[in-house]
């Protein structure tokens, strides 16, 4: 028993590794690593290329497909160059397997050493992400070592010869065996790995240990296609289009298995290595073999996935993409597109609203839907920053993250004031046939088209920090409130002499003025927080 727990725990130890390697070079390279893979749309060759180098880095086909989904979701990638690069990836995990099976004790305490030096001293930089990948490409190569360690004394035991034995001639029991590999250690690199190791203790028979990395490249398809699930339709098109070129494959290969295996035997290679160059040969051969299909697969796999129009209807978060959040100054990048999403959403309130201002009240359950549009994005960008982790943001970033927070809330609530605004009018002036003064009516449009103004401006401010715009919001904002208490002032001037209109809409016409400012002061509130990030710089750079 304690035997086999040694043997789980250094499979966890590899997976961890795995995990370690893909979060610091995601950390680091992301964006470049996504900036690769947009570029590289243009041609089936360079697709390719791109998705074995990218794969190679990140030590998982799985989390390159989780970047492929979310280009292809946000409508940066179509489906046949995303099939490419997936076959790519395939072609990379094997390759990578390769390396890692080589002889690299004597590297694995040097990469942890250095690591875990570097990590903890520089954390919240560049250098300390590349510590992490240290860590975790060590962790593997450790793991590695105690596999075999672990699992020589289990080869030993007779029952478990005979178990294994026994699947000899039931290749599609290994194939499941291989997929469940996959899917429980999360990578198929992990899985080909482990075959690898257990084949060379003898453990398992060599045509069992092929037909298991074969269906361990089917489970790293239905891990893919698990993490498709509630995405768009080309999403799963793209997953399933993936699969599909893995059954094809194992449906070619698997029936040779056992004549290849009898051809391997007379030359009594080893057959750890028998299993790694199979996984290297096979997935190099069937992707190449698959790339000429990739046209008429994508119209296949759009045929069996069609759109759903319930849900192209309705609006979603289009650009938070939880692939980014291992790279934190890509994740904001995402959470900031989407609040300017949500700015755009507010301004179409604003619009609406004002249509309801002329009279036209039917365009109150528009602005009552953008509502909902507007709390919907609101808590999208919350729960996504919320999953954003915090140990791994720098200074700058942890600042934006905060600025990001409190643009947000400050637009939901103007949300909140503008669709009560909105309601009020249809409920206190329009429902009642009563309506504002000439004057009164002009002096609310005025402010109106400052407010549709300051908004644009705060949003720009916003997405590039610029002090000489921030500068111009702060002093729009002064001027917006002296204009809005003159006109307080005028419509009083308005009761003095005793305007019937401006008397009977008096309680609305006050209360919209007053709805009006705290809006512009929710606007405007990103000038200061910017100016503030500056001030708090120049003090730094004094002090130092």
């Amino acid at each position: 028993m304690l035997t086999l727990l040694h043997l789980l725990s250094s499979v966890a130890l590899l997976v961890w590794g795995t995990h370690i390697v893909r979060t610091g070079v995601m950390r680091v390279f992301g964006s470049d690593l996504r900036r690769v893979l947009s570029a590289s749309i243009q041609k089936k060759g360079r697709a390719f290329v791109a998705g074995v180098g990218v794969t190679a880095l990140v030590q998982s086909s799985n989390a390159t497909a989780l970047l492929v989904i979310s280009f292809v979701a946000q409508g940066l990638i179509g489906l046949s160059p995303a099939l490419v690069i997936l076959l790519g990836a395939d072609v990379g995990t094997a390759l990578m397997a390769r390396v890692l099976t080589f002889d690299l004790s004597w590297l694995s305490p040097l990469l942890i050493l250095f690591g875990v030096i570097t990590f903890l001293s520089q954390k919240k930089n560049r250098i300390g992400q590349v510590g992490r990948a240290c860590i975790g490409l060590g962790l593997i190569i450790l793991a590695l070592q105690l596999i075999v360690v672990s699992a020589e004394p289990i080869t030993q035991a007779s029952a478990v010869r005979e178990v294994f034995s026994s699947l000899a001639g039931d290749a599609v029991l290994a194939l499941l065996i291989g997929a469940l590999f996959a899917m429980i250690s999360y990578s198929s690199l992990a899985a080909v790995l482990l075959t690898a190791t257990l084949a060379a203790t003898g453990l398992v028979p060599l045509n069992i240990a092929l037909c298991i990395v074969i269906g361990s490249n089917l489970g790293s398809g239905f891990l893919a296609m698990l993490s498709s699930r509630g995405q768009g339709a080309i999403s799963r098109r793209l997953v399933l289009g993936s699969l599909l070129f893995k059954i094809i494959g194992c449906i070619l290969v698997v029936p040779w298995i056992g004549l290849f295996t009898q051809w391997l035997r007379q030359y009594s290679l080893p057959p750890a290595e028998v299993v790694i160059y199979f996984h290297v040969i096979y997935n190099l051969l069937r992707c190449l073999l698959m790339l000429p299909l990739v046209e008429p697969m994508a119209r296949l796999t759009t045929r069996l996935i069609s759109e759903d129009p319930t849900l192209t209807s309705q609006l979603t978060p289009r650009y938070l993409d939880t692939a980014a959040l291992d790279t934190p100054s890509l994740a904001l990048a995402n959470a900031v597109r989407e609040t300017l999403r949500l700015g755009d959403v507010i301004e179409q309130m604003l619009l609406g609203f004002n249509e309801v201002l002329r009279g036209n009240q039917q365009h109150k359950r528009e602005v009552a839907h953008l509502k909902d549009e507007s709390d919907m994005l609101y808590g999208a960008i919350k729960l996504y920053l919320a999953r954003l982790p915090q140990d791994g943001l720098s200074d700058v970033d942890s600042r934006r993250w905060a600025e990001i927070i409190e643009t947000t809330v400050n637009l939901e609530q103007a949300g909140e004031i503008i669709d009560r605004m909105t309601s009020e009018m249809a409920s206190k002036s329009l429902s009642k046939n009563r309506s504002f003064s000439i004057k009164g009516i002009e002096e609310l449009n005025t402010l109106h088209v400052r407010l549709v103004k300051n908004l644009d401006l705060a949003m720009s401010v916003f997405l590039s920090g610029d002090i000489d715009n921030a500068k111009r919001l702060r002093r729009a904002k002064h001027r917006f409130r002296l204009v809005n208490q003159r006109y307080a002032l005028a419509h009083v001037d308005r009761l003095h002499q005793q305007n019937v209109q401006s008397m009977e809409t008096s309680s609305l016409h006050m209360g919209l003025l007053a709805d009006m400012r705290r809006l512009n002061s929710l606007f405007c509130a990103v000038a200061y927080y910017v100016l503030e990030v500056q001030e708090d710089d120049r003090d730094s750079n004094e002090n130092e």
